[in-house]
């Protein structure tokens, strides 16, 4: 529906600003990113901590900053805009609950800030001549987050509920090599069955690199799991949507998943 939206009136007006709740902010910053491609015009989220009717509160000046940036002629794409600071769409991650400072760009500079009504452009990105609009997404994509002592059965059962699976590991990426945990050898038959995997990481920052340990290396080069590198959670989930969406073929998801689309993905090799 805000696709829909968008597309609908993208003619009609030089850029969008769009007020949100900030829980599933990111994501929908991700997913935007995804569906709505090269766009030149600006399409900002922004919301609040504090409601707009408080006496402190976020609000207004966070809209004021969204409208100050999407005025900006080098505005373009999908951005949050909340505390001063522009984040791209696919590196946004909420992680303060009650602060103002509530997102964080991750594995990316920010694009600008804005102090006192005053915009400081860091990051100017090529615009694009024209948008892409696409409108399917399948939504069977799983997130497993590995816990310690975590049953390798829960995998395997989340494997019969979605499409592609997303697997938060620890570290720089790997899984518990133990006989008795049977992680590798369900991976290895729901992905010859045609299910997607992806490996990510718990950790925040600096992304993941499966090569350092040898499970991790066992993992990708001998199951052909896909790994997110850089990539944030947020962006990854909303990536396998996207592609799942336009292919099944798994060649085409592993090509469109490293191919990288408003810097959601840096490294890959």
């Amino acid at each position: 529906m805000l696709v829909q939206t968008i597309q609908s009136n993208y003619d009609r007006y030089d850029g969008f600003v769009i007020s949100h709740g900030t829980d599933t902010m990111a994501f929908t910053a991700a997913a935007l990113s995804y569906l709505i491609q090269n766009s030149p015009k600006p399409i900002i989220l922004t919301g609040a901590q504090r409601p707009i009717n408080m006496e402190i509160t976020d609000s207004k000046t966070n809209l004021f900053d969204s409208f100050l940036y999407a005025s900006s002629e080098h505005a373009s794409g999908v951005q949050i805009v909340f505390n001063g600071k522009v984040i791209l769409g696919t590196r946004a991650r909420k992680t303060h609950s009650k602060s103002f400072q509530a997102f964080s760009s991750i594995n990316y500079p920010y694009l600008a800030v804005i102090q006192d009504g005053h915009l400081i452009q860091y990051i100017t990105q090529s615009k694009q001549v024209a948008p892409m609009f696409y409108d399917k997404l399948n939504p069977r994509v799983g997130l497993f987050k590995l816990t310690p002592g975590a049953d390798s059965d829960i995998l395997d059962y989340m494997f019969t509920k979605y499409d592609a699976l997303i697997i938060e590991s620890y570290g720089v990426g790997g899984i518990p090599s133990l006989a008795n945990y049977h992680y590798l050898d369900i991976i290895q038959k729901w992905i010859d069955q045609g299910k997607t995997v992806v490996m990510t990481t718990q950790v925040p920052n600096e992304g993941s690199d499966m090569n350092i340990y040898q499970v991790g290396h066992d993992l990708k080069n001998k199951v052909s799991i896909i790994e997110a590198y850089d990539m944030i959670t947020e962006a990854v989930v909303s990536k396998l949507m996207w592609i799942l969406g336009q292919t099944e073929d798994p060649e085409q998801i592993k090509d469109m998943f490293y191919t990288t689309i408003s810097n959601d993905i840096l490294y890959n090799q």
